[in-house]
C-alpha cells in the first residue's frame, strides 16, 4: 500500500516519476518562508532532480518546484532546494490597470480566485468549481502586493482562507495542484489547548505596547497630513482617545507616499503589531489536530490565567532519519 505522506518527484508536466526514498525532507509552508529542502545521498541522486520538476505530497500542499541543487562533498549530500506552491504564489504581483489607483474585483470567491491565478499563471494551478456561497463587492487590493498577500487578505475578509492542495490522478495522468477558498475554522470553540491536554507551552503577554499611534502622511510641515490612532479599551481601535497620562504610550508611522484612507489602513496595521497582545505556541500535533494555516486555535494557562486564540501561520513538515515531524507557528510568535 501506498504511503499517504510519500514524497513522490514529477516532472514538469506534473506527471510521476518515482517516490523519493531515504532523504530528509523540510518543508515550510505560510509566514515569509514557503520554501523546502529535500537533500538526499549522493549515491540516491537521480538525473530527473532537475530544475522544473517537482515534488509533491498529495492531498497535502507539501510540495514545489526545484529551483536549486547544493551539493556538500564533506556530507556526501546533495540538497535540493525550491519554493512551495504558496511559495510561488508569492512571486507574483497584483498590479493596478493603467488608468485605476487599485484593482478591484467583484464575485463570488473561487470565481474572483480563479480570474487572479489564471492571468498569473495561465492553466498551471487548478480553482475548484464549487459556488462557495459567498462573495466580494469592490474589494480593493493594496497597490503592488503580491498575489498570495492579496487573495489571503482578501478571503480574511469574508471569514475564508486559502487551500492548496496536491491532487494526484490514476497512474500515467499528470497530477495537479488544486487552489479554493474554503471558511476558516476556528477549533478554539470546540477545544481548549491547556495544561489539561498535556501540552508544553508558552504564553507571552505584552501590557506595555503603543495605544496611540501618529500616522504621518504627505505634505511639509503644517500641511502633513497627519492621523492618530487609539486602542480602546476592548482592543479595537478607534479615533477617540482611551489612555491618557501615564497609561498612554505614544508612537508615530511615517508613510508619506499614501493617501487619506490608504495612511490610515496602513496606520491600522502597523498599530496591530505593536499594541498590548497576548501570544503563545504549543504543541498541537500532539493533539492529532487537522488544522490548516489561516485555521484557528486557542489556549489558555490556568495560573497565570492567561488565555488568547490565534490563526496559524506557519506549518514545518519534516523528515530526518525517517522520523517525521510537524511543527505549527501561530499568529505573534517570535
Amino acid at each position: 500500500m501506498e504511503d499517504p505522506k510519500q514524497l513522490i518527484l514529477a516532472d514538469q508536466n506534473l506527471k510521476d516519476i518515482a517516490p523519493v526514498m531515504d532523504a530528509d525532507i523540510d518543508i515550510a509552508i505560510g509566514s515569509d518562508e514557503n520554501d523546502y529542502e529535500i537533500k538526499i545521498q549522493r549515491d540516491k541522486w537521480r538525473s530527473e532532480y532537475t530544475f522544473g520538476n517537482a515534488f509533491y505530497i498529495k492531498d497535502t500542499e507539501y510540495g514545489g518546484i526545484i529551483g536549486e541543487v547544493d551539493t556538500n562533498t564533506a556530507e556526501d549530500t546533495i540538497s535540493i532546494l525550491g519554493r512551495t506552491w504558496r511559495g510561488i504564489l508569492d512571486k507574483k504581483i497584483i498590479q493596478p490597470p493603467a488608468d485605476q489607483d487599485y484593482r478591484k474585483v467583484s464575485g463570488e470567491l473561487n470565481v474572483v480566485l480563479n480570474t487572479l491565478v489564471t492571468e498569473q499563471f495561465n492553466d498551471y494551478f487548478v480553482v475548484l468549481q464549487a459556488d462557495t456561497g459567498v462573495s466580494v463587492t469592490n474589494y480593493k487590493f493594496d497597490r503592488y502586493c503580491t498575489l498570495l498577500a492579496g487573495i489571503t487578505k482578501m478571503l480574511k475578509s469574508v471569514g475564508h482562507r486559502l487551500q492548496i492542495r496536491y491532487v494526484q490522478q490514476e497512474r500515467g495522468q499528470p497530477g495537479y495542484v488544486e487552489l479554493s477558498a474554503v471558511p476558516i475554522v476556528d477549533y478554539s470553540k470546540q477545544i481548549e489547548l491547556s495544561q489539561d491536554s498535556q501540552l508544553n507551552f508558552t504564553f507571552k503577554n505584552i501590557k506595555n505596547g503603543v495605544n496611540h499611534l501618529i500616522c504621518l502622511g504627505k505634505g511639509e510641515l503644517q500641511d502633513r497630513q497627519v492621523i492618530h490612532l487609539y486602542v480602546q479599551d476592548d482592543g479595537s481601535i478607534g479615533t477617540e482617545q482611551h489612555y491618557k497620562g501615564i497609561e498612554e504610550i505614544a508612537a508615530t508611522y511615517e508613510d508619506a507616499s499614501s493617501e487619506s484612507d490608504e495612511l490610515e489602513e496602513r496606520g491600522r496595521e502597523r498599530l496591530q503589531k505593536v499594541m498590548n497582545s497576548t501570544s503563545f505556541s504549543m504543541d498541537a500535533e500532539s493533539l492529532n489536530m487537522d488544522v490548516e494555516i489561516g485555521d484557528i486555535i486557542g489556549g489558555r494557562d490556568y495560573l497565570t490565567g492567561l488565555y488568547a486564540k490565534k490563526p496559524i501561520v506557519k506549518k514545518i513538515y519534516r523528515v530526518k532519519d525517517g522520523k517525521t515531524s510537524l511543527e505549527y507557528g501561530i499568529e505573534g510568535d517570535h
